[in-house]
């Protein structure tokens, strides 16, 4: 049981968490920190007493320790993700955040040993007007450097903070807003800076200051003493060197352990022939970056997408078992026994993969355009429908009577998912397919798709009695829906971009949808639809079905269209 607990406490999962709670600290301070400086805009006391109330909560012994233990936790935490990352290839985004997490120490040990240390040991007044007269009059270069401090760790945190969010359902709705705070925080806060800077140099200003309290600061042992400059001249070279000191081993250890690593390695071959010679213990996603091979990972090699999931096709068998975050993963996905998450297999032998979601390689894209995005994996339904017969339906007729026909059909399907709180996704021939759950739980997105599908299915009864004299069999459709994992993103080449779904969730209701014609009834609904909905499918005809990729069958329910009018209106 020991054992258990010691293994859970320093697990990934517990790793991470603790790196999130500690830069979760450590933004709240930037934040109340930045917005005392804000105050500044308004005067330099009111700075000082806002200022007063932030000491409050952050200067008594268990803030004090509560932030230092962030701060150590932290660095400490990155240190060691930097050592445990076999590849050092990654998205510019995770570049970006390493790179600023590891400046943001450089930038700040000074301003540290100038205020807390000082503060504690040599009694400096580290009020606003101190603080500030010091960076703005006596070294303005000090000044910049702070600034640049300033924006760098709210870049850092913000990225964290995006990445930590990105995933949410509802953090869409708020992201506008959220933008909008995370640039007025720090143009705020160097503004106040900027503004108390301007004020205290002003030659009127002098006559308000306390001389008394300025001639302590200025005659300060922090600045006379030559004794405590030799134990400040001290403390700033240990913490500089600890930090150095600390990034230089890791560099020492993760080129010492590659050295090791480069007479024990493994091949990843890849099914369209690209082959990957790494060291053992890398995982196939670190592979992949390492060799070009394009590989999707919208979590960043998390484990908390399976966007980079793929299909091991050769010693399955000797592959390490997953882990608990990969079995959880894959669970939700409900994957066969072959496939993994590649950003969580460390292959010990030479291995085959296919990885299931491929991006295409984007050359060149005309000017003005934006290149492809992954997207976010999300728990949603998708509705596909089709005209029955639709052939039979157009032999005879011109081709524009057949544009005036499909015109009008779209129109109403269109209204029904929209009406419903859908979103049309494409229309294809004479099929078309929807969205639901975008921007709302799987259980809403359900019940919408229900009602879109009694909407579509009564209005195409209407228009089909409309135009009764023109066509030659009434109209019927078909409808398939579906719910469960799918990646929602923006799609396609150049200007021809649209927002779509792909994944298994898709074909299988593309499936159902085919699956309705061939059983001849309006609508067939797998079972998680009718039960995330809260239908009532008492006396609905129910079957299993195999679908293609799949090694078990699904079961369905089959809805005639009386069925589909009566239970589906939107009542449940």
């Amino acid at each position: 049981m020991a054992t258990l607990a010691v293994s859970s406490i320093f697990s990934e999962r517990s790793i991470r968490r603790a790196r999130l709670g500690s830069g979760l600290v450590m933004f709240v301070f930037a934040t109340l920190h930045f917005s005392n400086h804000a105050l500044g805009l308004i005067s330099v006391d009111a700075a000082d007493d806002g200022r007063r109330l932030f000491m409050a909560l952050w200067r008594n012994p268990l803030g004090t320790l509560l932030l230092y233990g962030a701060i150590f936790t932290h660095i400490g935490l990155v240190l060691r993700s930097i050592y445990v990352r076999r590849s050092l290839v990654m998205p510019k985004t995770e570049m970006a955040q390493i790179v600023l997490g590891l400046a943001i120490p450089l930038l700040l040990i000074d301003h540290v040993i100038g205020t807390r240390i000082a503060h504690s040991l040599f009694h400096f007044r580290d009020d606003y007007e101190a603080i500030v007269r010091l960076l703005w009059i006596t070294a303005p270069a000090n000044a910049v450097r702070q600034i640049t401090a300033l924006v760098v760790i709210w870049i850092h945190g913000c990225i964290g903070l995006h990445f930590w969010l990105r995933y949410r359902v509802w953090y869409a709705q708020i992201a506008a807003p959220l933008l909008a705070v995370a640039i007025l925080v720090p143009v705020l806060a160097i503004l106040g800076f900027i503004e108390m800077g301007r004020t205290i140099a002003e030659p009127a200003y002098e006559g308000t200051v306390d001389r008394r309290r300025y001639e302590e600061n200025i005659n300060a042992r922090y600045y006379s003493d030559p004794e405590a400059q030799r134990q400040i001249a001290m403390i700033r070279a240990g913490l500089y060197g600890s930090f150095s000191g600390a990034l230089l081993i890791v560099v020492a250890a993760r080129t010492r352990r590659r050295w090791k690593e480069r007479v024990d390695q493994i091949t990843v071959h890849y099914q369209s022939g690209e082959s990957i010679q790494v060291p053992r213990g890398f995982t196939v996603l670190e592979a992949s970056r390492l060799g070009g091979v394009p590989h999707y990972s919208v979590c960043g090699g998390k484990g908390q997408c399976s966007t980079c999931r793929v299909q091991v096709l050769s010693n399955y068998e000797n592959l390490p078992p997953p882990d608990k975050l990969e079995q959880s993963t894959l669970k939700r996905i409900n994957a066969a026994a072959d496939v993994r998450l590649a950003c969580q297999l460390h292959p010990v032998e030479d291995i085959t993969v296919v990885p299931l979601l491929v991006p295409a390689t984007e050359t060149s894209l005309p000017a003005n355009s934006q290149e492809t995005s992954p997207g976010r994996e999300r728990e949603i339904a998708v509705l596909f429908c089709d005209i029955r017969n639709f052939t039979t339906l157009t032999e005879t007729r011109l081709p524009f009577d057949i544009v005036f026909l499909l015109n009008r059909y779209f129109a109403l399907v269109g209204n029904a998912v929209e009406q419903a709180g859908g979103r049309i996704d494409k229309f294809i021939g004479d099929g078309a397919m929807a969205l639901f759950g975008i921007g709302n739980s799987p259980e809403e997105a359900c019940r919408q798709a229900l009602a879109a599908a009694a909407s579509i299915a009564r209005d195409i009864e209407k228009l089909s009695a409309e135009l009764s004299d023109e066509l030659s069999i009434p109209l019927r459709i078909a409808i398939g829906i579906h719910t469960g994992p799918a990646v929602v993103g923006t799609l396609g080449y150049g200007r021809v971009r649209s927002t779509t779904a792909i994944g298994d969730t898709v074909n299988v209701a593309s499936r159902l949808e085919t699956a309705a014609k061939e059983f001849d009834v309006a609508l067939v609904i797998s079972e998680p639809v009718a039960l995330r909905a809260g239908a009532d499918v008492t006396g609905v005809e129910s079957r299993e079905i195999s679908v293609r990729g799949r090694a078990l069958p699904l079961k369905v329910y089959v809805v005639s269209r009386d069925k589909t009018l009566e239970l589906f209106t939107g009542k449940n």
